[in-house]
């Protein structure tokens, strides 16, 4: 028996909140990405690694998948790419969804290879006979997921669910405006498009604020 050890990526590479997914024979690793002396979280652009299925040692540099000022509310550079996730939608491409530091939105990018790059799509949001079809912005979007689900539908999770009520803080400034954090993990459907929600988001994990007067 071959040993297989760690780490499995170059010294010199920092790619922390990992999301490997299976495509077409190879794995590949998406995450955000930290660099070597760095004064915050995430502040590189997303890199791609992947490897064969049959061989998890023999990684591969895909590049730089997504920069963070491709996203139009970044075009200035100045915001960190937090936690992503990918997921091959029913017409048969990649989708990319982040989130971009205290920034109350999702973004989503599109490539049609799972290495990339991935080009800026849109932001999630409401459809029309939901407020407007607004950008998704209640409850804090952070860190979403996403699944495929074998019958071709698409749901997003996203958000935070602390155990208790100091965890977290209440409220940040994002650009001089007041971004007020959400408390709790939600799930949500989305359309065919990858960015329309069928409705309006619901409570999957309930943080700690639900458990006021309980032993939980």
């Amino acid at each position: 028996m071959e040993q297989i050890y760690n780490p499995y990526l170059p010294l010199n590479e920092y790619v922390p909140d990992g999301e490997p997914h299976v495509f077409e024979g190879r794995v590949y690793l998406y995450g955000s990405h930290d660099v070597a002396g760095g004064t915050a979280y995430c502040e590189g652009h997303y890199v791609g690694w992947s490897a064969p299925v049959e061989n998890l040692k023999d990684w591969r540099w895909e590049g730089v998948i997504y920069r963070r000022d491709q996203d139009p509310s970044n075009a200035d550079d100045t915001l960190q790419l937090w936690a992503p996730d990918v997921t091959r939608g029913p017409d048969g491409k990649y989708y990319l969804y982040y989130c971009l530091s205290f920034l109350p939105e999702i973004g989503v990018a599109v490539s049609d290879s799972p290495a990339g790059p991935f080009a800026f799509y849109g932001h999630v949001k409401y459809p029309d006979s939901i407020l407007g079809g607004k950008k998704l912005q209640e409850f804090m979007p952070f860190d979403p997921a996403v699944l495929t689900d074998d019958d071709g539908r698409v749901y997003l999770y996203y958000g935070f669910a602390p155990a208790g009520e100091k965890e977290m803080p209440k409220k940040a400034l994002w650009k001089g405006r007041e971004v007020v954090f959400g408390e709790d993990g939600m799930a949500v459907e989305l359309e065919p498009d990858m960015l329309t929600m069928k409705d309006t988001p619901h409570v999957c994990v309930p943080g700690g604020h639900h458990t006021e007067g309980t032993s939980f």
